[in-house]
């Protein structure tokens, strides 16, 4: 009997050590497979927060498009103003137009033409063509100026333009139409006309 259950303690036991390596077995084998969920997951995770970002980066690209700096505008109202302030001092391009006007009246007109005709082909034409180019300058200043002004009427609506530029861009339409009124008086000789040689 002793015999018996020493078999029977033996073969218990050994039945108890495969039930155990049985269950370490299936413990093991199921191990990889939570540790795959479970690594899974922070993956899931990490997709989902990238695609929240790429999502805020989405929105904030969309806000900065619908919003513009108003630099463009800026550098138009500065613009304008310079145009405007070399329409009244005539600029080199007007300087050098004239110096050449000048030449090519010289080179045009006889030694033997009369006192009016070389006054008028030396220094009129000269004189016109430095009005012309003030005159184009103005016309640009202008123009630049009430774009500029005009130009939040075409942008989004809720973004006011800043004060500065308006101020700019009012002075550069100033600018041009007194340089405009100017050269129309200088090309018509209704301000400092040429002398009479009668």
């Amino acid at each position: 009997m002793a015999t018996k259950t020493t078999e029977g303690t033996e073969t218990g036991t050994a039945a108890g050590t495969g039930a155990r390596k049985d269950d370490e077995t299936t413990a093991a084998a199921g191990a990889p497979e939570e540790r795959a969920v479970d690594t899974a997951r922070p993956d899931e995770d990490a997709v989902v927060s990238a695609a929240e970002g790429e999502g805020e980066g989405e929105t904030e690209e969309a806000a900065g498009d619908k919003a513009p700096s108003g630099v463009g505008q800026g550098a138009g109202a500065v613009v304008s103003a310079a145009l405007g302030l070399v329409s009244l001092s005539g600029g080199w391009i007007g300087t050098v137009a004239s110096a050449r006007e000048q030449l090519v009246g010289q080179l045009r007109t006889s030694s033997t033409a009369s006192v009016a005709t070389q006054v008028k082909e030396v220094y009129g034409d000269a004189w016109h063509t430095t009005a012309l180019w003030a005159g184009l300058f103005a016309l640009a200043a202008l123009i630049t100026g009430v774009v500029v002004l005009a130009r939040p009427a075409f942008g989004a609506p809720g973004r006011p333009q800043a004060p500065w530029i308006k101020s700019v861009a009012w002075a550069g339409v100033s600018l041009g139409v007194i340089g405009l009124l100017l050269a129309v008086l200088k090309y018509s000789d209704a301000l400092l006309g040429l002398p009479s040689t009668g």
